[in-house]
């Protein structure tokens, strides 16, 4: 059942765009992290920073993170709570320390540092003193990007390994996100959260589908969190039950 809806919506209610993008992008990601661990377990031949796999990687995050900008003005749109932004970043920061950890154990030489969970929890916290603007977030947002795209571009990478959360910082990782450039799509999101939807409310017409199907598919994207940080073991688990010679020698020993 569908009808189009636009202007007022509940305090609480959900926008099922929003989340059905969120899971179109968290099938990318799980699929692009069951691949990775495949080269890094000997299992896959391809190394996956070039062609159909590096754009896959680069648009599942711009995803992730443009909408996370969206959602922070929608949510404070309807609480006008900066504590609890910066409280959810310190919480998301140290969800993303777990996964510094755990890679850790498996791969000490590639484990994740400043991974996608530590640039939320970042961006979280930086997020509240800009959410007055609107304009100024869409400039410095660009500028941010074009800064780090020209690095990128230019091979031009920090020497000091305790700014890699700020800026490129050249190291064998999982995954890196560091806030030039990510941090400008970030408040990209912001200002298009803000104009497409005033006041936490959608200001544009659009279908409002209310089935299963659509519950169904924005299941995964009301949860993304969740999936995030559960499907990094459940990967490994399955690839240690399914290929235990190739997989176990990266644990370190049991002391009994």
């Amino acid at each position: 059942m569908a009808g189009t809806t636009s202007g007022y919506t509940g305090r609480h209610s959900r926008f099922w765009e929003i989340d059905l993008l969120r899971t179109i992008a968290i099938v990318g990601m799980v699929t692009f992290h069951t691949f990775e661990l495949l080269y890094y377990f000997d299992l896959y031949p391809t190394l996956l920073r070039y062609g159909i796999w590096f754009w896959i990687r680069a648009v599942n995050a711009g995803i992730f993170i443009f909408l996370a900008g969206v959602a922070l003005t929608i949510t404070y749109s309807r609480s006008k709570r900066i504590s609890a932004f910066m409280l959810r970043g310190l919480k998301i920061f140290g969800w993303g320390m777990g996964i510094t950890l755990l890679t850790w154990i498996i791969a000490p030489d590639e484990y994740v540092r400043f991974g996608i969970l530590h640039f939320f929890g970042i961006a979280f916290i930086l997020a509240p003193f800009l959410l007055r603007f609107r304009y100024i977030n869409l400039i410095l947002g660009a500028a941010v990007m074009a800064l780090g795209i020209y690095m990128l571009e230019q091979r031009v990478f920090v020497d000091f390994p305790w700014l890699l959360w700020l800026m490129p910082y050249r190291f064998s990782t999982f995954e890196y996100w560091p806030l030039v450039p990510y941090f400008g799509l970030f408040l990209v999101g912001m200002f298009f959260g803000k104009i497409l939807y005033p006041q936490g409310n959608r200001g544009f017409n659009i279908p409002e589908f209310s089935n299963p199907a659509v519950s169904a598919l924005t299941l995964p994207g009301r949860h993304p969190l969740v999936i995030y940080l559960a499907q990094w073991p459940a990967i490994i688990v399955v690839l240690l039950v399914l290929f235990p010679a190739n997989v176990l020698p990266y644990f370190p020993p049991f002391p009994f």
